[in-house]
């Protein structure tokens, strides 16, 4: 982790520099790639069938959750500001692995270990969306629970990061806490956004055109 940062500050202090479109949505990209490719090692998938679907998932929710955070809440005139962009994106996508490899873990073990349940709805409706809802629902529980749960006591257990840093900064506690609400909004948008789009991508290779699930997974 410290050989990590330590390389991370001196590029950031030339991407910062230059703080070129192409080369900050270059690196955007690269944090994408390497989270997509952690999660599928966490959670022991084919990388061969899961990362393209992993990362269109993460790259459309860094989207929507950047183009509506910082170009209609933050307004920066210039949306791609490496200062804001970067370090806003990493939040997200950090916190959103967490999540993922929880989600994906507990919805791919729940179709493995459930089959017979999947199959039985499948049959009785005639809707994968039906047979699948129970799965979903389990993993989207018990990926966000821990951040449901977080946010409940935040003030009151513990002072989060982003406020704590701005209090050092010298701003006030009001602002520090609008700052902290949005980012945690952001956050939260952005993880549950990110394991609902992965796990409809994943459907897309998982089931095939008879709604049956493929063997090879792992």
């Amino acid at each position: 982790m410290g050989i990590q940062l330590g390389l991370v500050a001196l590029y950031l202090e030339w991407i910062f520099t230059l703080n070129n479109p192409w080369i900050n949505t270059l690196w955007v990209g690269i944090m994408i790639l390497v989270g997509v490719l952690t999660t599928i090692r966490r959670v022991a998938l084919n990388w061969k069938i899961f990362l393209i679907p992993l990362a269109i998932a993460g790259l459309t929710s860094v989207f929507i959750v950047d183009a509506f955070y910082l170009g209609l809440i933050i307004q920066l005139e210039y949306i791609f500001d490496a200062r804001y962009f970067i370090p806003i994106t990493g939040m997200i996508l950090g916190n959103a692995l967490n999540h993922n490899i929880v989600g994906l873990t507990t919805y791919i073990k729940g179709l493995q270990e459930k089959s017979d349940l999947y199959y039985f709805l499948l049959i009785n409706t005639n809707k994968r969306e039906t047979a699948l809802k129970p799965f979903i629902q389990e993993a989207i529980i018990r990926a966000l629970n821990p951040m449901i749960a977080s946010m409940s006591v935040m003030g009151l257990i513990s002072l989060p990061g982003m406020m704590t840093g701005q209090i050092l900064g010298g701003s006030s506690p009001a602002t520090a806490i609008k700052y902290q609400i949005m980012i945690m909004l952001a956050i939260f948008v952005g993880c549950s956004l990110n394991l609902f789009l992965s796990i409809l991508m994943i459907n897309r290779v998982i089931l095939d055109e008879k709604d049956q699930m493929i063997e090879k997974i792992k």
